[in-house]
């Protein structure tokens, strides 16, 4: 405890009044933003427009309305009845009346082209008036599907068993409010077919429904748990109020400064409440615990000296944890990982303010020591703490080859680890929406969009060749079924008069089979306004990373042959997105976890002016990231947008142990000069508080098992194990290891004693 220390735990208690003051002001300021806080799960949105994937994905989408599109899977026995495509009709017409919906598309409305004795006829597919009744009228209608590439396996399935009805969103309309109303329209309705929802808006919706339902369940659950543990580890009720209600503070000043500067709750940044849950009530559980080691029956000195002793470690484990934090904006692909960084990083520091000041604040209005210091963890100390102490200066070499024996079983597991970009895992298996995702690859080809975006004259024949030439090829891959363009309709047309399904030679034969389009809704997801652009739609299937760079390759050479100045050729896609989303797991991994560690090792050397301090607290947390590396690789639980934010999750919140004990170890080995004493009374005292933090940490993190969400199930669950095994690291690991190193000086103790 050093003496600069002691006048900053002074001021700090002196001025406990305007403390307390200044955190009800602020909580209620923020506390009153928290009503703008707004739920956006769209990750469209989140990708980053530095990428030349995701630039040309927001291009697409502005202009031509591609990731705006809802579907709606109609499911029954037999699709060819009438008493089906009348539900179908009411399910059109019912979606057309809903505002913010721009257009819909199913069996009773798609265009159809054919000829007849009267030339050319641009109708519908089906007579919405006067719907087939008779099997040969079905057997017409199933004919024109078949025969016809556009339709067949793209509106009704080969197996005649769903049916697809296709909904897009005006510009301005409010994603998650049309959502809903095609919800509660639909479910009016009472139909005997099954329905399911696919498709952007459904999935936004559904996830950030989701995310609410987590918050308002997971949340207060987390806070019964940890309360529970609180008064068992600590048995007052400020031993269980003060840690919850920092990190209920915490949390509202953070989620309150989103607000005001115009963020959303994302599906990552969901996680915040919970982290700083575990966060702001840690840093607490340190300032309570050690107060309560604080014989001085002076309340004011009591608090003093025991904020003396914690000042720094908890000054200095705030500062890795944001570290861990921070270290996501660099390498991070999604705009939405890079605010979760930010976010917990603020949340972090606030928490950390809040437990040197507001707690012993509070805790300085006491009345005695007795009733300051609450009952001791006897059983704890008794059957757990003491008994480690005496193995650990008994058997020092065997603990540490027990966890190099562990870590090296880790690292085996560790090369298996899979990784997965498909946001259909966030689903569990019995989820609609997955359902839904199954049936679409099954029966429709897959669910991520595939465009092909060209530049040029789309009334040209050259354009219009190239662009049937593209969807020809791109078909040829195993994972494209069937595609959709001008240049389809174009083709129809003319086989329609010459029973040749070329692209016309003559620009103005083009023009006139043009002008027998316009006016018609369907163009308008074809071709812009100018006739200067035009795009390729298909859907990609296989949920493979690899499949999905076999088909970038495949792609990318075709248009770099066929690319011409008058027909520029572009392509991107989901699938795209996901090649550069995964690889990005690797570099934003490896690149937060090297920059979080060597930051680490640097500020924690700096501040306890030894390097070897800094490497000494790393050990045990590198060890536990091996560790989380090796549970995932040998469980097969992949490596996606969520789990990879837990390793430096982990190591963020983790640090803090390791930061405690060499903290107080340093502490009492330079006042007493005795390295047994100093290494009993880091196991006791800070080793006490760690085994309260983790169980408490662990067992909110816990809460997240019970998500709807399966990335944050195994999110919850990846960091109770690390907060486990970095906790245990600390009091056995970086023990084991100063024992070690400071063998001599252990030898002279014993000489002594």
């Amino acid at each position: 405890m050093s003496l600069n220390s002691k006048k900053i735990s002074n001021k700090i208690v002196s001025f406990r009044w305007i403390t307390i003051f200044l955190v009800i002001l602020s909580t209620c300021f923020f506390g009153f933003q928290l009503t703008k806080l707004t739920i956006d799960a769209d990750i469209i949105k989140s990708l980053p427009d530095d990428d030349k994937n995701a630039k040309l994905l927001k291009h697409i989408s502005k202009n031509f309305g591609g990731n705006s599109m809802g579907v709606i899977i109609l499911e029954t026995d037999n699709i060819y009845q009438t008493k089906v495509l009348e539900h179908v009709r009411l399910l059109t017409d019912s979606l057309s009346k809903i505002d913010g919906i721009a257009s819909v598309s199913s069996l009773t409305n798609i265009i159809n082209i054919k000829g007849s004795e009267y030339g050319i006829e641009v109708g519908r597919l089906v007579d919405e008036f006067e719907l087939p009744t008779s099997p040969e009228q079905f057997e017409v209608l199933r004919n024109n599907i078949l025969s016809n590439d556009m339709y067949k396996g793209s509106i009704v399935s080969e197996d005649e068993t769903s049916t697809l009805i296709i909904f897009n969103l005006e510009d301005e309309a409010i994603v998650n409010a049309v959502a809903k109303n095609v919800l509660k329209t639909t479910e009016t309705l009472n139909l005997p077919e099954t329905l399911y929802y696919t498709g952007s808006p459904m999935l936004v919706t559904y996830i950030s429904e989701l995310m609410k339902n987590d918050l308002t369940r997971l949340l207060p659950l987390a806070f019964l748990v940890i309360a529970i543990i609180l008064y068992f580890s600590f048995k007052t009720i400020l031993g269980v109020l003060l840690p919850l209600l920092t990190a209920v503070i915490s949390i509202v000043w953070s989620l309150g400064l989103m607000a005001i500067l115009g963020f959303s709750m994302s599906m990552i940044s969901n996680n915040i409440p919970i982290i700083l849950l575990a966060i702001g009530s840690a840093y607490a559980i340190h300032v309570i615990n050690r107060i309560n080691q604080i014989h001085d029956q002076n309340k004011t000195d009591i608090v003093q000296t025991a904020l003396a002793y914690v000042l720094i470690p908890v000054i200095l484990a705030s500062i890795t944890t944001m570290i861990g934090f921070v270290s996501f904006i660099f390498g991070a692909y999604l705009e939405m990982i890079v605010d979760f960084g930010i976010f917990t990083a603020l949340g972090t520091l606030f928490a950390c303010i809040l437990s040197i000041f507001f707690v012993p604040a509070i805790m300085s209005f006491k009345k005695s020591a007795s009733k300051v210091k609450t009952s001791k963890n006897v059983l704890l100390t008794s059957y757990f703490l003491e008994p480690l102490n005496s193995i650990l200066l008994k058997y020092p070499k065997r603990i540490l080859t027990m966890w190099m024996l562990l870590i090296a079983i880790s690292i085996f597991g560790l090369f298996s680890i899979k990784r997965s970009v498909d946001i259909q895992e966030y689903f569990k298996h019995d989820n609609p929406t997955r359902l839904a995702e199954k049936i679409m690859i099954d029966k429709f080809g897959g669910t991520k969009p595939v465009f092909v975006l060209f530049k040029g004259n789309m009334q040209s024949p050259e354009v219009l060749k190239t662009m049937k030439k593209t969807a020809d090829y791109m078909e040829e891959s195993p994972d494209i079924y069937t595609s959709m363009s001008i240049a389809d309709l174009i083709s129809e047309l003319n086989f329609a008069i010459t029973g040749n399904r070329d692209i016309p030679e003559d620009p103005e034969q083009i023009e006139q089979l043009w002008f027998l389009l316009d006016g018609n809704e369907t163009l308008e997801r074809f071709v812009s306004d100018d006739l200067d652009e035009g795009i390729i739609i298909s859907k990609f299937k296989s949920p493979d990373n690899q499949s999905k760079k076999v088909f970038s390759d495949y792609m990318n050479a075709f248009i770099e042959e066929n690319s011409t100045e008058k027909c520029q050729i572009e392509i991107t896609g989901m699938p795209f997105v996901d090649i550069t989303m995964d690889q990005s797991l690797i570099n934003s991994q490896m690149g937060s976890i090297s920059i979080a560690i060597i930051f680490v090792i640097f500020i924690v050397g700096l501040i306890l002016r030894s390097l070897k301090s800094g490497i000494y607290a790393a050990i045990p947390i590198v060890a536990a990231i091996i560790i989380l590396f090796g549970v995932m690789g040998l469980t097969g639980i992949s490596l996606n947008i969520a789990t990879v934010l837990v390793a430096s999750v982990a190591l963020g919140i983790g640090i803090d142990y390791s930061i405690h004990i060499i903290s107080h170890f340093n502490h009492v080995f330079k006042d007493t000069q005795n390295f047994k004493i100093a290494i009993k009374e880091s196991i006791l005292v800070s080793g006490n508080a760690i085994i309260i933090n983790v169980i408490a940490v662990s067992a909110g993190f816990l809460m997240l098992v019970f998500s709807d969400m399966v990335p944050l199930q195994y999110f919850g669950l990846l960091i109770a194990i690390s907060m486990v095994s970095s906790g245990l690291g600390a009091i056995t690991l970086l023990p084991a290891i100063l024992i070690l190193v400071n063998k001599k000086s252990l030898n002279q103790n014993s000489n002594e004693l």
